[in-house]
């Protein structure tokens, strides 16, 4: 197992959170790791014109999406 020494601190930090801060943090790194996706994305395709570039973004991001269908 891959060892983890912030861990601890970690849940300190959560535990000492309200619920609106934890669920404020949750909308923050969702939206910060849909960002780099964004960026690594466009990264590898700087050929596309923004209307395919948005295109490509939707079809990646509805795999993301419903895995459970």
């Amino acid at each position: 197992m891959k060892e983890r020494p912030n861990h601890r601190r970690y849940i300190e930090v959560l535990r000492s959170m309200t619920p609106d801060q934890r669920l404020s943090k949750a909308f923050e790194l969702s939206e910060f790791t849909r960002a780099l996706f964004v960026q690594g994305l466009r990264a590898r395709h700087p050929e596309l014109v923004p209307e395919e570039f948005a295109k490509l973004l939707r079809s990646r991001l509805d795999k993301c999406h419903n895995r459970n269908d």
